[in-house]
Formats: structure tokens, C-alpha cells, sequence
């Protein structure tokens, strides 16, 4: 009998080129005793702040956010194999992303395709991925316009994140500058994006969306509004593909609370049952347990543990929340009740300065 062999998880710490840091973190995750052992850092002065990892689980891509090149001033990303036995990093190549500073990547399922968000430039870049997991060209770059009601931060287009949905027919794109969550249907043959029918769902004046968090069953999408720390709700009819908002105001700040609303992440459970949110006004994470019809019901409120809880990363195993704190330096761990979602701070920290992005792979 061939014995088994054991499961290597590997947890990808992006992070901001300030306080020290050399770029992006790479750990060994223990997870019978929630611990962390640092194995390697890539160095990257660049803020490579936002990372994904390829389906075939072979390569990484980050984002340089502060990367600054040629006349359009445009920003970058970057290239890196996994080594399968070890999960360190090795860099393939970079490409530009003909947009000012990319804030956000994501990896279509066919590996052959990466969305950029340009927050910079308020612009969405489609790249292609070749058989070695280098970025090829941009194929396609969609420009937004307009704006919102804030003279300060929605003067002009601001495109945060891009999001698919869970069959990857659909790309979900939110916009904190113009106050709209932006629906685009994927073309994988041509390597397109076409606006939906629906081209975009507005949520309320100042709200700025910031990243959506899609349902296993693909019917809800929700989205943390980073300026209201509100959460909206979109009901997707999965049979006939079409959109609409069901709520925009889902209040995750206790009623008394007066201070910064400054919504940062959000992310539904593997198992579709509960969403968390976090705040970094107040260093809070909320979290809601979801109803059959994709209703929120408010459950805990918990302290993270640090200063500007920008990124967290919900365990697919259910075990296990990582929140990565900006300013402090600091990544805390809590153990996580999968059944009632609720939350226990371990009293475990993992030392990473500025960290932005969290991502966990399982080397089987």
C-alpha cells in the first residue's frame, strides 16, 4: 500500500513597499497548530500588493501598484512559477498593464486570460497568459468614465476589482468612482469582454464599491462598499442571466458607531453559508449567516487584532480566518467553527509589514 502523501499548504502574503518590505512573503502553514514558518520573500520595491494564483496551481501573479513606466505612466505585473515540492517563487516575466496603478488581479479558469483593475486610471485590462504561465499582451482595455457625488475621491473612474462568477461567464467589476458595479460577459474564444444587456448595477450616491464576494450557487453577488461599509446584494437568475439589485444599504457598523467608514474585504464561505466584511475604520470583521433567498442576518462582530484590516482569507477548509493588517504589521489568526461561523482569536501573529493580499495554496 503506497502510503500517503502529505499536504504542503503554502500561504502568498502581498504587500506595499513601505515599513521594510522586500516584496512578497511566502510561509508554510501548519495547520494542526494554526502556526506559520517563513520560507521565502521575493523581492519586489514595487508594491506588489494584489496576487492570484493560476488554476493549474503552477504560477503567481501580483500586481505592481506603484510601478510608473513610459509615457502613459502605466503600471505592471508580474510573472512567477511555483515549485511544486516547495511553493517558492521564481519570476517568469512582467508585463505593463497600460493602465496606472493596477490594484487588483484575477486568473480566468481557462488559464489563458488575467483581468487587471487600473484603479489609477479607472480602466479594466485584459492580458493573456501563455503555456509557460508568462503575461502576453494586453488583448483588450476598456476605459471607464464618469463619476460620483464626492468632489474628493469620485472625481473620475476608479476601477477596484474584477471579479467572475462562478461558471466564469460573467466578470463582476466595481467601480468606488462612479458608484457602479460593472457586468461584463466573457468571450473566451475571442478573448473579449461584451457589456451585459444590464452594463452595469448602480448602488447608492458615495457608497464606492470595492470588491465583490460571489455565492457558490452563482445567484448573489455581494459587495462591500468601501466608502458607506455598507454590503450590497445582486440577485443573478442564473437560467436567463439577468441582474438586479436587491439591497445596496447592508449596515455592518454597530448603529452607535460614529468614526471611519472605510469597508476593506468581504468573502462568502466555501460553503455558501456565511459572509464576512471588515471595517477598517474599527478594526472590525463582521460576519452574517446567509438565508435561502441570499438575505444577510447580522451574527458577530470581532475585533481583528490590528490596525486596517485591508485583506482576510477564509480557510476553504473551513478551519481557519487570516486578516492582514496594513499598519501594524501584522497578520492574526482565528480558528473558525464552520457549522455556526463563529470566530476565536488563536493569540497566534504572523509579522509581515503592510500587508494587502492573502492567498493559501495546497501542494498535494
Amino acid at each position: 500500500m503506497t502510503p500517503t502523501k502529505p499536504v504542503r499548504e503554502i500561504v502568498y502574503v502581498g504587500t506595499y513597499s513601505v515599513r521594510g518590505s522586500q516584496g512578497i512573503y511566502v510561509f508554510s502553514f501548519n495547520r494542526a497548530n494554526g502556526t506559520f514558518v517563513r520560507q521565502q520573500t521575493v523581492a519586489n520595491a514595487k508594491s506588489p500588493s494584489f496576487l492570484a494564483i493560476h488554476p493549474s496551481g503552477r504560477y503567481l501573479y501580483s500586481v505592481n501598484e506603484e510601478d510608473d513606466q513610459g509615457d502613459d505612466h502605466s503600471g505592471t505585473v508580474n510573472a512567477y512559477a511555483i515549485d511544486p515540492q516547495s511553493g517558492e517563487l521564481s519570476f517568469i516575466n512582467q508585463q505593463r498593464t497600460h493602465g496606472q496603478a493596477p490594484c487588483h488581479i484575477s486568473i480566468h479558469p481557462n488559464g489563458r486570460l488575467a483581468f487587471v483593475s487600473n484603479y489609477g486610471s479607472g480602466s479594466l485590462s485584459v492580458l493573456s497568459l501563455l503555456d509557460d504561465g508568462s503575461f502576453g499582451e494586453v488583448v483588450q482595455r476598456i476605459q471607464h468614465t464618469g463619476k460620483g457625488v464626492d468632489p474628493e475621491r469620485q472625481n473620475e473612474p476608479h476601477v477596484h476589482s474584477a471579479i467572475l462568477s462562478a461558471d466564469s461567464r460573467f466578470l463582476y467589476v466595481s467601480d468606488l468612482g462612479t458608484d457602479k458595479i460593472y457586468l461584463y460577459a466573457v468571450d473566451e474564444e475571442n478573448a473579449t469582454l461584451t457589456p451585459h444587456s444590464t452594463p452595469y448595477i448602480t448602488v447608492a450616491p458615495g457608497s464606492g464599491p470595492r470588491l465583490v464576494s460571489v455565492h457558490p450557487n452563482d445567484q448573489f453577488i455581494y459587495c462591500v462598499n468601501e466608502m458607506s461599509s455598507t454590503v450590497a446584494i445582486i440577485r443573478r437568475d442564473v437560467a436567463a442571466n439577468t441582474f438586479e439589485l436587491v439591497d445596496d444599504n447592508v449596515r455592518f457598523l454597530p448603529e452607535s458607531y460614529a468614526g471611519e467608514r472605510s469597508g476593506g474585504d468581504i468573502h462568502v464561505d466555501a460553503a455558501g453559508r456565511y459572509l464576512y466584511v471588515t471595517n477598517r475604520g474599527n478594526n472590525a470583521l463582521a460576519g452574517f449567516s446567509i438565508g435561502t433567498e441570499g438575505r444577510l442576518t447580522y451574527c458577530s462582530l470581532h475585533y481583528t487584532g490590528g490596525d486596517e484590516p485591508r485583506n482576510f482569507l477564509v480557510d476553504d477548509q473551513g478551519d481557519y480566518l487570516f486578516v492582514g493588517h496594513q499598519e501594524t504589521d501584522r497578520i492574526t489568526v482565528f480558528q473558525r467553527d464552520a457549522a455556526t461561523g463563529k470566530l476565536r482569536a488563536t493569540g497566534q501573529e504572523l509579522s509581515v509589514p503592510a500587508s494587502v493580499c492573502l492567498l493559501m495554496l495546497r501542494l498535494e
